[in-house]
This record gives structure tokens, C-alpha cells and sequence, in this order.
């Protein structure tokens, strides 16, 4: 297994050359930069997740979310393979808001009102 995790996208690395059973942290680190890396997502004031997301679906997850997102506050929800995943953000994270046409920062306080573009 990989002998540490980044500090800031949470990605597994440090695995030894030839070493065995490295596979599941590398798909793990994968899907994460697919999901954070030019982050955008479609909405963030939905509080239930969509009936028919598509795979690839991103949402920023609003206070009161209920069914599949509830306690899932501020997290980033993305479809992948059917099934959603969450991130939770960091500190200085810039997200394009689709439905909004606003960029907003993830802060100590949580996400920015936002900053059209």
C-alpha cells in the first residue's frame, strides 16, 4: 500500500517500485482528479440529488440535502459509474457554478456567494 496521502487532494502515492496491490489506490486517485481537477458543477442549491444524473454529474451539496446527500454539507457529489462519491473540499478551492455563471471559493466559512464571469 502507499506509504502517503497529499495533504491537499487527499491522493495516495509512496508505493514501492514492483510493488503489489498498488491498483485500487491509483483508481481511487484517478477518479478523485477527474472529479476536482477544473472543477465545475452543475448546481448547489439542490437539496435532492437529481433522478437521472449522468456519469460525470458534479453538484455541490447544500445545507438540508436529504436522501443519498444528506450530511453531506459543502461536499462535492459526483456520478461515477452510478453510484455517487463525495470530496470534501479544501481550503482556496475555486468551483465554476454552471446554473449560476459565478466562480466560487471554498473558504473557512464555506463556499463564496460567488464572482460572475
Amino acid at each position: 500500500m502507499p506509504a502517503s496521502l497529499d495533504p491537499n487532494l487527499g491522493l495516495n502515492y509512496g508505493w514501492s517500485t514492483g510493488e503489489s496491490g498498488w491498483a485500487a489506490g491509483m483508481d481511487a486517485n484517478l477518479k478523485r482528479l477527474g472529479a476536482v481537477v477544473g472543477l465545475s458543477v452543475k448546481d448547489r442549491d439542490l437539496t435532492t440529488p437529481p433522478a437521472s444524473p449522468a456519469n460525470g454529474d458534479r453538484y455541490i451539496v447544500p445545507a438540508g440535502a436529504t436522501g443519498a446527500w444528506s450530511g453531506r454539507t459543502d461536499q462535492i457529489a459526483v456520478r461515477i459509474a452510478g453510484a455517487w462519491e463525495y470530496h470534501v473540499p479544501k481550503v482556496g478551492w475555486a468551483c465554476f457554478i454552471e446554473d449560476e455563471d459565478v466562480l466560487a471559493v471554498y473558504k473557512p466559512t464555506g463556499w463564496s456567494a460567488g464572482l460572475p464571469v
